[in-house]
């Protein structure tokens, strides 16, 4: 392994998706119809090039709570096997999948799902998801589950209470490590049906869910088989955190006004999506959150990087890391860091070259393949 470069000029703490895709004008409009119908304040229409009127009217409805989430999802759901990507024009038929609303001992309602081989393909092992920052479960992740399940696995995704069709206020995340409690109810309760009992267990996580499947894995350690992380979010790379004084700044602000939209950030779209094609397609994820992130949000994922860059060591579990070369939004040096820092002495790292942060989602159909193999050639070689 080659000597640690000193983290650069890439950040870590946000990871909208923003584009737009073909659909037809008739589709979903009934649907989107009703959304529409059912209101809440207007956000920022996404582009969503070549959409219907009625579905970019849905999109741009207030989504600040879980029911709004979930008719857009409706309006869209129609439209997803239209789009020209290979995660949704290549996804493999005959998967077996669930789709669930549990509440969980806090009250909150999670909604999770899970995709599972072909029947009479055995299982090997049951993998199990975590997301990143704004995003769903329920979208470029239906892909990627597919053809993860296809191989032999039963893949298990939920979205954070916030976040996508889960309860709880858009985007708002007011305890990272509560965020991972949920996370680990959620997951134990899965992990005690009948079709995984007894199998390996694996932690999977993408940019920020990178961060939540290691602080789960800290907190269980001896209860995950392996951990593989997709362009994680894991360390804030010095030159890009705020100065002292301005962190207690933003701390004092997010007890006071902690829901506002006061964090400042860009659409970083074309950072994360190598191909601009793709970077359209992603604007049809429109249960997404991309405005300005929520003052107690930034200051817990500073915290929970923070946190996690001091345990590093701790790291026990096998381990994957999966990272574009020339990611922009979380920092490839950040996983060198990681991967030198880790005490378990099954770790491997791949740096693919010229990639970006959205690997699995925004790279060319190539190099989505590769990657989503690599995953499934790790996977296989520890079952």
């Amino acid at each position: 392994m080659a000597a640690i470069s000193q983290p650069q000029r890439h950040a870590a703490v946000v990871m909208p998706r923003r584009a737009g895709r073909l659909a037809g004008p008739g589709v979903g409009r009934r649907a989107a119809v009703a959304v529409a119908a059912a209101g809440g304040a207007a956000r920022k229409p996404p582009r969503l090039e070549g959409a219907s009127e009625e579905l970019r009217a849905a999109a741009a409805q207030c989504l600040d709570w879980a029911p709004a989430r979930r008719r857009v999802r409706g309006a869209f759901a129609p439209v997803l096997p239209t789009l020209d990507h290979c995660l949704f024009k290549m996804a493999p038929k005959g998967i077996q999948m669930e789709e669930n609303f549990e509440t969980n001992s806090k009250g909150v309602e999670i909604f999770w799902k899970s995709w599972l081989p072909r029947e009479g393909t055995a299982t090997k092992a049951a993998l199990f998801f975590c997301h990143g920052y704004g995003d769903t479960c329920t979208f470029f992740f239906e892909g990627i589950a597919k053809r993860i399940a296809v191989a032999g696995y039963a893949v298990y995704a939920m979205d954070y209470p916030g976040f996508g069709l889960s309860y709880g206020l858009h985007g708002y995340i007011a305890s990272f490590d509560g965020m991972v409690e949920h996370v680990i109810e959620q997951y134990s309760r899965i992990k005690g049906r009948k079709e995984v009992h007894g199998l390996p267990h694996f932690l999977l996580g993408q940019s920020m869910g990178g961060a939540v499947a290691l602080k789960v894995h800290l907190k269980q350690s001896k209860e995950w088989d392996g951990v593989l992380l997709v362009a994680p979010m894991c360390k804030i790379s010095e030159d890009v955190t705020p100065p002292a004084p301005v962190l207690k700044a933003l701390s004092i602000l997010s007890c006071l006004l902690p829901e506002a939209k006061l964090f400042p950030q860009k659409d970083i779209g074309d950072l994360a999506f190598r191909d601009p094609s793709k970077r359209k397609v992603a604007e049809y994820n429109a249960i997404s959150y991309t405005q300005q992130m929520r003052l107690r949000t930034a200051v817990e994922l500073l915290k929970a990087t923070k946190d996690i860059e001091s345990q590093l060591e701790k790291i026990c579990s096998p381990l994957l890391i999966l990272h574009g070369a020339a990611d922009m939004v979380t920092d490839p040096h950040v996983s060198e860091f990681l991967y030198e820092k880790a005490s378990t002495k099954d770790k491997t790292l791949k740096l693919y070259e010229d990639g970006y942060h959205s690997i699995l989602e925004g790279e060319p159909d190539d190099r989505i393949s590769t990657a989503i193999n690599d995953i499934i050639s790790w996977l296989d070689s520890h079952c």
